[in-house]
């Protein structure tokens, strides 16, 4: 089951990073400005995070089973669009038409840990499906760098068509349903936009999904700059993005299996304070030792982009959590609400704060370090107040 939902989830990042060693090869077939060439992200991302909002309800109206199967279809319909795109402009449609699909494998995957189990039990599948998903971000851009030297750019939409006809098949065949007709509710659209207006409204769910936003932002800076820092500043080559996106997926794997382990045998506090400390201090660690150096040597660099991921990754499945156990009738909404507030930010950051910041290092790295202390207040502020409307209610 922690393969099938971590694949589901592979998705999302193959989806916004497999195409990256190809960017200046279609900013040159299309004649685009490097801002343009931005937007093929978040022309991906903005439909991404608004469809996750219907996704969950839609699963928990419909089931989960038979929407997933759906749902890669119509991205496998998509992804052939963007492989035979004639122009920018339909190469953008089809970008917003694959968002529009992608969104359903992580969220409805959510929804499916906490359908199956409780407590640590459900931390321990979700840290396990996050270490499978964890792959995705370091395998994508080193297919897709080997798919463009040997092919060009439009096959490294080919392989997503790939991706998805295997994942439609995969859900078809091993996909249990396990939201059954007695469970689920009726699908209507204001019913729908009221109890995503309720959560959206929970100040202690919000303040949680906007900590694990940042704390995933923080990542997606790095991320979203990698051509600029694979190529630019470290001088690498077009199949030479493991070098960046190893590191950072080493750290994402570690840190599931770790948590996987400490489940029920270690606090959920504790855990997120070692997270965001770890995260925070790697961050800042790295912007020191850049402003401080003239020439940083990679490896070091590499080792604290190892530090941040591990820190990131230990707190996004445990917040998750929270917030699904904020809404124990709605779960469906609630991770289409999560997943909303994660990919609107992650869509922010990729589409407007990465170009801003120039693949300036120092700049990432102190906009990395915000972002991690901001989060770490947000869900410190975030336990104080349930931990007094706990007592109040007692």
């Amino acid at each position: 089951m922690a393969l099938l939902l971590g694949t589901l989830s592979t998705v999302s990042p193959l989806s916004i990073d497999t195409f990256f060693p190809s960017i200046p090869a279609i900013a040159q077939d299309f004649n685009l400005s490097a801002w343009q060439v931005q937007q093929i992200v978040t022309s991906y991302m903005l439909p991404y995070a608004l469809f996750t909002l219907v996704h969950g309800p839609l699963s928990d109206a419909l089931g989960r089973r038979k929407l997933v199967v759906i749902g890669m279809l119509l991205y496998t319909v998509a992804s052939l669009g963007c492989m035979l795109a004639p122009s920018f402009g339909v190469l953008l449609f089809c970008r917003v038409l694959q968002g529009t699909a992608a969104g359903i494998g992580p969220t409805i995957a959510r929804a499916v840990v906490r359908d199956l189990y409780d407590g640590h039990n459900a931390q321990r599948l979700m840290s396990i499906m996050m270490m499978v998903f964890s792959v995705a971000p370091a395998i994508g851009p080193v297919i897709g760098g080997w798919l463009h030297v040997a092919f060009g750019w439009r096959s490294v939409f080919g392989f997503m068509v790939f991706i998805g006809l295997c994942l439609a098949l995969f859900a078809f065949l091993s996909l249990p349903e396990t939201h059954p007709p007695e469970k689920r509710s009726q699908f209507h659209l204001g019913q729908l936009a009221r109890t995503s207006w309720g959560i959206l409204c929970n100040i202690d769910f919000m303040l949680l999904a906007f900590s694990a936003a940042m704390a995933v932002g923080a990542v997606m800076l790095f991320i979203g700059s990698a051509p600029a820092i694979v190529i630019d500043r470290w001088h690498l080559g077009e199949t030479d993005y493991f070098y960046l996106f190893g590191p950072v997926v080493t750290g994402f794997m570690t840190s599931s299996f770790i948590a996987s382990r400490l489940a029920g045998r270690v606090s959920r506090a504790a855990m997120l304070r070692f997270g965001y400390t770890l995260m925070t201090t790697a961050t800042a660690l790295l912007l020191s030792a850049q402003l401080l150096t003239p020439v940083l040597p990679l490896w070091p660099q590499q080792l604290l982009l190892f530090c941040m991921a591990f820190g990131a990754q230990f707190t996004f499945p445990i917040l998750t959590l929270e917030m699904l156990d904020l809404q124990p009738h709605a779960r469906g909404a609630a991770a289409s609400v999560s997943t909303f507030v994660a990919l609107g930010f992650g869509a922010v950051v990729m589409g407007v704060i990465t170009p801003a910041l120039g693949g300036s290092l120092w700049r990432i790295e102190l906009a990395a370090t915000l972002g991690g202390l901001t989060a770490f207040t947000l869900w410190r502020i975030a336990r104080h107040r349930v931990a007094r409307s706990t007592v109040h209610v007692h």
